[in-house]
């Protein structure tokens, strides 16, 4: 096939897909989330709440290392890096926050730790 023939195919393709975009998002049930409260409870009930929330969380299938990772985040209530993170964990200096990351990704769309992003590329985690 000449070259030209090819960028005359992949424009047409181009220009069609944006009407194939506008029928999927037709067709596309729309998902609503509801919202859930919470009311206050006391200081005697919140210890109980917590004991509720840790005993869902396990109720996500988590792999040994997700776990092993929410138990370091959540020991340190103040937060840690990734790199933080994989020390503890033992491994290597230049591997800790490689190994580190996947499963905070995986926790963090979970819900079980949250993200806070710091000055520039620096990031703590800190258990929900």
């Amino acid at each position: 096939m000449r070259i030209s023939h090819k960028r005359k195919v992949q424009l047409k393709l181009q220009k069609q897909t944006p009407v194939f975009a506008e029928l999927a998002t037709k067709a596309a049930p729309k998902k609503v989330a509801k919202a859930e409260t919470v009311k206050a409870a006391p200081v005697a009930k919140a210890e109980e709440a917590k004991k509720v929330v840790k005993a869902a969380a396990p109720a996500v299938a988590l792999t040994p290392k997700q776990q092993q990772v929410l138990d370091i985040v959540v020991k340190n209530a103040e937060g840690l890096n990734p790199k933080g993170i994989g020390l503890e964990a033992g491994q290597e200096d230049a591997k800790a926050a490689s190994w580190a990351t996947g499963a905070l990704k995986k926790l963090t769309e979970e819900g079980l730790v949250e993200r806070i992003q710091l000055a520039g590329n620096k990031v703590l985690y800190k258990a929900i």
